[in-house]
C-alpha cells in the first residue's frame, strides 16, 4: 500500500447544488461520506443570486457531522482537511470575518463588473473558499487557484497582481484581500471553535485545493493534453491540460489547476446544464406524478436519434455579454413527449459542448483521444453513449462520481504528506470506472442532429438579439 489505510483525511466538495464530504484514505478508499442539498439561491433582485443566510458553511457543518456518523475509523487518524468550493464566487466580510451580505453565487451579474462596496461594515472581499477557510482556521489565507474571474490576480505568478491598474479595475484594495496560497499549501489549523461545530478534533491542519472545476479534473485523473474532461454539472465545459498561461482567446480561456504551478485550458460552456436536466425534471413532477432523472433517462433511452426533431437552445442562464438570450425547445409537431424533451436536453448539451471543445482545439493546435466524465450527469448510461457518439471517441468515468472530493482528498494527501507527490497520489488514489465507445450508428445518426442545429440555434437566439432581457 502507498499509504496507510489507517490514516484519513476529510474531503469537503463544497458544489453549486450541494456540499459533499468524503472520508477518504491514502489508496483512494471511502471510508464514509454524506451530501448536504443547498437551499434554493435567493434572488433579490433581476440579475442577482445569493446563496440565502449562511447556508454554505452550516451545510459544512452538517455535511461532515452526517460523514462522522458513518465513519468506524479512529478520528485521531484524520490528517488533514482538503476544502474545495465553488468559483467565481464573492463574500464580503466584517472586520471579525462574519458575513457583511450573503455569498454572491457565480451566476449574479455582479461578478463579471468590479466590486462597489454595499454595505458600511464591509472590510474584507474575498472568494467561497477564502471564507469558509476563515471559519475553519480563523486565518485570512485563501486558494489562489480560487481566485478566477473579477479579481486582481497575476495568473501567471499565482499571486496578486503588483499592477496598480488591476485593483482599479476590480474595485478592490490589497488591504481587502486575503493571503493567497498554492495548492497543497496549508490554510491553517482547525480552531477549538470549528472542531466543535464539526466534531473533529481540534489542530486539524486545512489545506488548500483550487477552484472546484480544476479539483475535480485533478479528482479524475485528467493528466493527458489530448483528453478533454467534461464536468456534468451546473455549469458545462471542456478542459484539458496546460503548462502556461495562454494569451487572450475567444475559444479558449485559462484556469488554475490544482496542482502548483499547472494550469487547465478551457472551451465556452453552458451556464445551467445539469441544472435544466433537474429543472424539467421538476417541472414534470410539478404536473403529476414524481418522476425521477432515471426513469426519464430509461424512456428517453427508447427514444431515437434526434429527440422526434426537437432542438433546445440551453440559455437558461444567458451570458454576461449575450444577455438577451433565453432558452428555448422547439421542433414540435405533436408526437413528441417528456421522453422526446428529456432527450433533447441531453443531446444539446452533448452538442453545444463538443462545439466548444472542438474550437478550443483548433486553437490550441491539439487533437481530441478520450473524453473524461465527471459529476452527477456521469451516472447517466444514456448521456455517456450520446457523449460518445458526438465526440466521436470512447468516453471513461472515474470510479468515484465526485471527483472533486476526491481531487481535494489527494490536495489533502499530499499536503499533508501521505503521499510524496501529485502523480504518486493520483496513481494510488484515482481509479476508472466505466469506459464507453461511440456506437458507429448514433455517431452517423448525430452528424445530422449536429447540422440542424448548426442552422437552427443562431435562429432562435435571434429572435431575442437585443431585446429588453427583462
Amino acid at each position: 500500500m502507498s499509504a496507510s489505510a489507517a490514516e484519513y483525511v476529510v474531503a469537503i466538495d463544497n458544489g453549486s447544488q450541494s456540499t459533499k464530504v468524503l472520508i477518504v484514505d491514502g489508496d483512494g478508499a471511502v471510508h464514509a461520506s454524506a451530501r448536504i442539498p443547498l437551499r434554493p439561491y435567493s434572488s433579490p433582485a433581476p440579475g442577482r443570486w445569493e446563496h440565502p443566510d449562511d447556508d454554505l458553511w452550516d451545510s459544512i457543518i452538517a455535511g461532515v457531522r452526517e460523514a462522522l456518523t458513518h465513519f468506524d475509523g479512529d478520528l485521531a487518524g484524520i490528517r488533514g482537511i482538503g476544502l474545495c468550493t465553488i468559483r467565481f464566487c464573492r463574500a464580503v466580510l466584517r472586520a471579525d470575518g462574519s458575513l457583511a451580505q450573503p455569498v454572491i453565487s457565480w451566476m449574479d451579474e455582479r461578478l463579471p463588473r468590479a466590486y462597489v462596496r454595499e454595505t458600511d461594515d464591509a472590510v474584507y472581499v474575498t472568494t467561497s473558499s477564502g471564507y469558509i477557510g476563515h471559519r475553519l482556521t480563523g486565518q485570512r489565507r485563501d486558494a489562489a487557484g480560487n481566485c478566477q474571474g473579477m479579481w486582481p490576480i497575476d495568473t501567471s505568478r499565482w499571486a496578486w497582481s503588483s499592477d496598480a491598474d488591476d485593483y482599479v479595475r476590480t474595485g478592490m484594495e490589497p488591504s481587502m484581500l486575503f493571503e493567497l496560497v498554492a495548492p497543497g499549501d496549508e490554510l491553517g489549523t482547525l480552531t477549538a471553535e470549528a472542531a466543535s461545530l464539526l466534531g473533529l478534533p481540534a489542530g486539524i491542519p486545512v489545506i488548500a485545493t483550487s477552484n472546484d472545476k480544476a479539483v475535480e479534473a485533478l479528482g479524475a485523473g485528467l493528466r493527458d493534453e489530448n483528453d478533454a474532461l467534461l464536468s456534468l454539472g451546473t455549469y458545462v465545459a471542456t478542459m484539458t491540460p496546460g503548462e502556461g498561461a495562454l494569451d487572450p482567446h475567444p475559444d479558449v480561456w485559462t484556469n488554475f489547476a490544482s496542482e502548483p504551478g499547472r494550469y487547465l485550458y478551457e472551451s465556452s460552456g453552458v451556464r445551467r446544464g445539469m441544472w435544466t436536466v433537474s429543472w424539467f425534471r421538476d417541472v414534470v413532477s410539478g404536473a403529476g406524478a414524481e418522476v425521477s432523472e432515471e426513469e426519464l433517462d430509461r424512456g428517453a433511452a427508447e427514444v431515437p436519434v434526434g429527440a422526434g426533431g426537437l432542438v433546445a437552445a440551453l440559455d437558461w442562464l444567458a451570458p454576461a455579454d449575450e444577455p438577451w438570450r433565453r432558452g428555448a425547445l422547439t421542433g414540435f409537431d405533436g408526437t413528441q413527449g417528456r421522453f422526446h424533451i428529456h432527450r433533447a436536453i441531453l443531446e444539446a448539451l452533448a452538442i453545444e459542448t463538443e462545439a466548444g471543445d472542438a474550437r478550443a482545439r483548433r486553437a490550441l493546435g491539439r487533437t481530441r483521444r478520450a473524453l473524461v466524465v465527471t459529476g452527477g450527469g456521469s451516472r447517466s448510461a444514456l448521456m455517456l453513449r450520446i457523449l460518445a457518439a458526438v465526440y466521436g471517441v470512447p468516453v471513461r468515468t472515474p470510479l468515484l462520481a465526485d471527483a472533486a472530493g476526491m481531487g481535494a482528498a489527494i490536495c489533502a494527501a499530499v499536503g499533508t504528506g501521505m503521499h510524496s507527490g501529485w502523480d504518486a497520489a493520483v496513481r494510488s488514489m484515482v481509479a476508472v470506472g466505466s469506459t464507453v465507445d461511440p456506437d458507429p450508428d448514433m455517431r452517423e445518426g448525430y452528424d445530422g442532429v449536429r447540422r440542424r442545429y448548426e442552422r437552427v440555434l443562431p435562429r432562435i437566439r435571434g429572435l431575442f438579439d437585443g431585446t429588453d432581457p427583462s
